[in-house]
């Protein structure tokens, strides 16, 4: 199964970047996962938040298959337990044929990028930086595929 993360921007932090190919490195033996950052829009040229807003979602939907099943990482999302997660992610990646996660950039998402999001997924209920988001998703994955495999790294 193949899994593409669309992220807005670098990731900064040195620390973020090693932890983050450890869990792309472990999840290795369970999926294809694309991490792919893109480009953030700089403001310039009198831009607004919205123009910003816009330019990045333009980004994204450029390299988005129409029927990609795209969950957005947002803090207006659903939460859920590991363990639900995992059980979504099986069911994903089952019946769609291609699922995609979205993480934004520092000004959130545009609307055009709402209407398109499937499902909105938040990790908490506190603000997390973009940095700290991209790290945990990476764990959440590889801690998904881990219990749908019956592995102990997931412990009840």
């Amino acid at each position: 199964m193949a899994i593409k993360v669309f992220c807005i921007g670098k990731t900064a932090h040195k620390l973020y970047r090693e932890e983050i190919n450890h869990y792309l490195d472990r999840l290795g033996k369970y999926a294809r996962v694309s991490w792919i950052e893109l480009a953030d829009a700089k403001r310039k040229n009198n831009a607004t938040v919205d123009d910003i807003r816009k330019m990045e979602a333009e980004l994204v939907l450029k390299d988005l298959k129409p029927n990609t099943f795209l969950i957005g990482l947002d803090e207006k999302g659903k939460e859920m337990s590991s363990r639900n997660f995992s059980e979504k992610l099986n069911y994903w990646t089952a019946n769609e044929p291609e699922v995609a996660f979205l993480i934004g950039g520092a000004y959130g998402f545009h609307d055009k990028m709402y209407h398109r999001m499937n499902e909105k997924l938040a990790l908490s209920q506190m603000t997390l930086s973009h940095q700290m988001v991209r790290l945990l998703l990476a764990e959440q994955l590889y801690r998904a595929y881990s219990i749908l495999n019956g592995e102990p790294y997931h412990n009840d």
